[in-house]
């Protein structure tokens, strides 16, 4: 019994620091300053362009800059991310896709 239970504790430790590790907030005291990024031409009517858009890179936020891309499905439109000002600083918010909301008749 105690053979199968110490692997078993051993590897929940594991998947649990991974996973806590994995979805850790960076804080920065000072936000970074947005680059522009020249806006292209649309590649087509279905594609929406993202403006502001940074990423977690070695305990810092690097700069993705804009890009076109096309919604996951129809009728979704882009909330943008922003930045989240708190005690221990700065922190980005990254955007999200969001359905539209349902009218209802009354």
């Amino acid at each position: 019994m105690k053979k199968k239970l110490i692997p078993m504790v051993l590897l929940f430790a594991i998947f649990f620091t991974v996973s806590f590790s994995a979805t850790a907030q960076i804080y920065v005291k000072i936000r970074p300053t947005i680059q522009i990024t020249p806006r292209p031409a649309q590649p087509s009517p279905s594609h929406v362009w993202i403006d502001e858009d940074w990423e977690q890179n070695d305990g810092t936020y690097r700069y993705s800059g804009g890009r076109c891309v096309v919604p996951p499905r129809s009728g979704y439109y882009r909330k943008p991310g922003h930045w989240q000002k708190t005690r221990r600083g700065n922190r980005w918010i990254q955007g999200r896709w969001s359905k539209p909301a349902r009218h209802h008749r009354y």
